[in-house]
């Protein structure tokens, strides 16, 4: 097993990784760029190194600095995380160049099934089904004009070398085509450095279903069933559950087995999850993607099935077998996880930066919630808004809903907006309750929710008179310690076992 990891990321997965290295007994290493040398997971590290100014592509992209850390540290292999350089291959040729171990996919997987295209044209000889459209990209809008004809409106343009959203556009009809045949194009050279674009049939309510598969490198290749990530914004998730609503055995069989084959023609190692549409009028699937990474919603599986996720990254990384088989794979009980972001729904999800002023996590039985930020923590406008990740199990869906409900109640931030109060309706809401999700579940809960506001009665002169006795109470109390010449919300001092070493490193002191 490793003597020492350098976690190469930051925030709530930089903290995740940290403490699955503490449980093995290995000194983590982190790396910040200037915006987080306040951070929690550098405080919480061994030792941490700075890479550059705030912007990600002068620090955690850095694929020099990263490794140059790394060996400096003695730190004998890398884990990525997700994001940043977790799904670049160059970065993990550097890594292995460097004598060291990426704790991920081999370069050649990476590449293989990070290109849209090609990873269609693996699924497809794994005998796995994908929705119709091309398996390379288009060279002209003449070609996407006969495609879109071909499979038949809509259709989805999407970029070949990436996803997260960047590059995708919804055509309904042939006279929206060049448009977005554009500006797919231009998004996906700016997100990704290729215009490249493909074109794919678009599914009829399609529910957004990812299948975990892991590999070790002694032969086994296994699926840890499936998650539920349907309730999506701006095509990026916020709501996961596991298992699916749709609770169809024979459907989990048949979507386990074909990401399992996608897993093997790719000789894949390690983590990662296969994505599939699946049509809730037909309950046909379709491959969609494969993230050669560990998921955000990874603690939804490991709730659900018992497994440490992380710790078999690192010891498949480490040369050891996988630490359960398939037959021993078992679903039990109910998760559900809601992506806490600094953004301020009112307003279409726009970031929310800003220190927080206020924090109060909450807990008890079942309720689990990953975070990177602490009371007094910034939250930067450089990087992803998202704060932490709650997540609650119960023996039923039902249960897990209740406890997300009451384990939200509890959530408080002060200081910047959050997604909580969209979270606390969504969970109260009769169509998430009832299980009917689709990737359109945002649009139909917005305009429900408009719908009960414009029909909604004025509140009375009693009630009106209470809200502002209400205000007035929390400014006063809010403004008390400041009257007393003291400051309410400090940001934490750095914990006394640290000191400063040279201009660019942080070392924990020996106790």
């Amino acid at each position: 097993m490793f003597k020492k990891i350098l976690i190469a990321n930051r925030g709530e997965i930089a903290v995740r990784v940290l403490r699955a290295c503490r449980e093995l007994d290995i000194s983590p290493v982190a790396v910040y760029s200037e915006a987080d040398a306040a951070a929690l997971h550098v405080r919480l590290a061994d030792e941490a190194y700075l890479l550059g100014p705030a912007p990600s592509a002068e620090s955690y992209l850095r694929i020099d600095r990263v490794i140059d850390s790394a060996l400096r540290s003695g730190a004998e292999a890398i884990h990525p995380g997700y994001g940043f350089l977790s799904e670049n291959a160059a970065f993990a040729r550097a890594v292995r160049a460097a004598g060291l171990v990426f704790i991920g996919p081999s370069p050649e997987s990476m590449e293989l099934m990070g290109s849209k295209t090609s990873a269609r044209r693996a699924a497809e000889a794994a005998g796995a089904p994908v929705v119709p459209g091309t398996n390379d990209a288009l060279e002209s809008l003449d070609e996407a004009r006969e495609t879109a004809a071909r499979v038949g409106y809509p259709v989805m343009l999407k970029a070949a070398a990436g996803g997260g959203g960047k590059g995708m556009r919804l055509v309904a009809n042939e006279s929206e085509l060049p448009s977005a045949f554009d500006t797919a194009r231009s998004e996906a050279a700016s997100a990704f450095g290729d215009p490249s674009v493909y074109i794919e049939k678009a599914v009829e309510r399609p529910r957004h279903i990812e299948i975990q598969v892991f590999a070790d490198t002694h032969g086994q290749t296994v699926h840890l069933g499936e998650r539920e990530c349907s309730i999506q914004r701006r095509h990026q998730k916020v709501i996961e559950e596991c298992p699916s609503p749709i609770n169809d055995p024979d459907l989990r069989a048949a979507m386990g087995a074909a990401a399992v084959r996608i897993a093997r023609a790719a000789a894949y190692v390690g983590a990662g999850t296969v994505e599939f549409l699946v049509s809730d009028v037909t309950r046909d699937f379709y491959f969609l993607e494969m993230n050669t990474r560990l998921q955000v919603e990874h603690p939804v599986t490991e709730l659900v099935t018992g497994l440490d996720l992380v710790r078999e990254q690192i010891g498949v990384a480490a040369g050891l077998p996988l630490s359960f088989t398939q037959e021993e794979v078992r679903l039990n009980g109910h998760a559900v996880e809601c992506r806490v972001y600094a953004e301020d729904p009112g307003q279409n999800f726009m970031p929310s930066p800003g220190r927080i002023t206020h924090l109060r996590v909450p807990a008890g039985p079942c309720v689990r919630d990953d975070g990177g930020v602490y009371e007094g923590a910034e939250v930067s406008i450089y990087y992803d808004p998202m704060i932490s990740k709650l997540a609650t199990w119960g023996r039923t869906r039902d249960e897990a809903i209740e406890r997300m409900r009451r384990a939200l109640d509890e959530y408080t931030v002060g200081g910047i907006k959050t997604t909580l109060p969209f979270f606390r309706e969504v969970m109260r809401d009769a169509e998430f309750v009832a299980g009917r999700l689709d990737t359109a579940f945002i649009a139909r809960f917005n305009e429900r929710r408009a719908d009960a506001t414009s029909n909604a009665a004025p509140p009375s002169d009693e009630e009106t008179a209470r809200r502002d006795i209400a205000a007035i109470a929390a400014a006063l109390r809010y403004s008390e310690p400041a009257r007393n010449g003291s400051q309410p919300h400090a940001p934490l001092a750095p914990p006394s076992r640290w000191k400063l070493s040279g201009r660019d490193a942080l070392h924990r002191s020996r106790i």
